[in-house]
């Protein structure tokens, strides 16, 4: 096999990309029970699987949920196996990911299949400005996304926001709701990684009074709250699969009612919900319903890695220099280290290297302050007195973070640029209150 020649290419106007082309593609299926089945993609990405949402939906049953995606991007198309029960296959050759080329065959699970390039081409229009809400950049990656979320904004359909943490995603719901159809009606973010076992059915569907042991009076939950308005689910892949399944009988019935309660409640918001993990690989290994990943996705976008958009770096920094609230100017050494480093944890990550930055030059250029010296006490060993500092500091910090965010996990996460879980983890061994 080896990497097909078929490419994406930027088609520009006037010195500036104004879409991007890209050739169409089909699967075909040779044999098995759906034998001649067909499917084209004039998309980016299709899905091979036996899921109500996959774009080649099969029936053998040696085929997994999600069983592999053809991604098609400026190197080619390559198939990849989104940890399937039976495999993707080359040949006799297991395979995780491989570049295929026009009328290349491989097989997932039983199932031989073969895929065709067309000689046609699809011109997809890119967004116009370079910004979108309060996301920022002029990448075709980012104009791309723009264009989605501008059509997605237009739509009352669930919307499923997909992208490594530090991508932007909230900030991706905070602008479908804006740019949308309910733009005026309440907005009600629930944050999924911090809901607790044990109080999670009320932070959703409320509770009465009485009902559970410290409900003093009635509650509405996040469902409630959100009336005609947004819902929007952040880190939806977190959610335990009990809580799943009341969550898909919601919306299934569009109705729910709250913990204690006999009344039932109408639930007509629309939903939006995030993550980083992969649902198509959650779904395989069983920690995420198929049929609620079906309910949320009836639109799915993704949104690119700073890596898939590294142009946007320098635009990037100067808004979060201007943000800083203050006149710093860098040198040029400190914006190259900033424009070149990698930053696996996204555009959160930048941000938080530029304030780093920033907090530098503001203590360089700071008089001393001799009575805010550390103590330091030469008769204990160097670890012992550092892990104190550390402690404190994080204690300190963790602390204030909490009160200045509302204890909003979500919030606090976004702010300190620490990842959720490892925040969670931070605030339960100082013995800070995440409840």
């Amino acid at each position: 096999m080896g990497s097909s020649s078929t490419q994406t290419v930027v088609v520009g106007a006037h010195g500036r990309p104004v879409a991007v082309r890209q050739v169409a593609f089909e699967v075909r299926v040779l044999g098995g029970p759906d034998r001649g089945l067909r499917t084209r993609c004039e998309g980016a990405r299709m899905v091979v699987g036996r899921g109500e949402h996959a774009e080649l939906q099969l029936t053998d049953e040696t085929v997994s949920f999600s069983h592999c995606a053809l991604e098609l991007d400026a190197s080619g198309i390559r198939v990849v196996d989104l940890d399937s029960k039976n495999g993707v296959f080359i040949g006799k050759r297991r395979v995780r990911e491989a570049w295929l080329a026009h009328r290349d065959t491989f097989r997932a699970g039983a199932v031989e299949l073969r895929l065709e390039v067309s000689s046609d081409v699809v011109d997809r229009p890119l967004w116009s400005e370079s910004g979108f809400g309060q996301l920022l950049g002029a990448s075709v990656a980012m104009r791309h996304l723009y264009g989605q979320l501008a059509r997605a904004a237009r739509s009352d359909a669930a919307v499923l926001l997909l992208g490594e943490t530090g991508t932007g995603k909230e900030l991706a719901a905070e602008a479908l709701v804006s740019e949308g159809l309910r733009a005026q009606l309440p907005y009600v973010v629930v944050d999924c990684g911090a809901l607790s076992h044990e109080l999670a059915d009320s932070d959703l569907f409320g509770h009465e009074g009485g009902a559970f042991t410290g409900a003093k009076g009635p509650r509405a939950g996040a469902l409630e709250r959100a009336a005609d308005g947004t819902v929007f689910f952040d880190e939806v892949g977190e959610l335990s699969l009990a809580v799943q399944a009341k969550l898909l009988g919601v919306l299934g019935r569009g109705r729910f009612t709250r913990v204690g309660g006999a009344a039932e409640l109408p639930f007509r918001a629309r939903v939006v919900s995030a993550t980083h993990r992969d649902l198509d690989r959650e779904v395989n290994r069983g920690a995420f319903r198929a049929d609620l990943y079906h309910r949320l996705a009836a639109l799915t976008v993704r949104l690119p890695a700073l890596r898939e958009r590294a142009e946007d770096v320098p635009a990037l920094v100067g808004h979060f220099l201007e943000r800083a609230g203050r006149p710093v100017e860098l040198s040029p050494a400190a914006l190259a280290r900033l424009y070149s480093a990698d930053y696996p944890g996204n555009v959160r990550e930048l941000r938080n290297e530029v304030e780093r930055a920033v907090a530098g030059v503001a203590k360089a250029s700071a008089p001393s302050s001799p009575g805010r010296e550390l103590p330091i006490d030469l008769q204990r060993s160097f670890r012992e007195q550092k892990d104190e500092h550390v402690a404190g500091f994080e204690r300190a910090y963790l602390t204030r973070l909490l009160a200045e965010c509302g204890a909003n996990l979500s919030e606090a996460a976004r702010r300190s640029g620490i990842d959720r879980t490892h925040l969670y983890r931070m605030l339960k061994r100082h013995g800070l209150d995440v409840t």
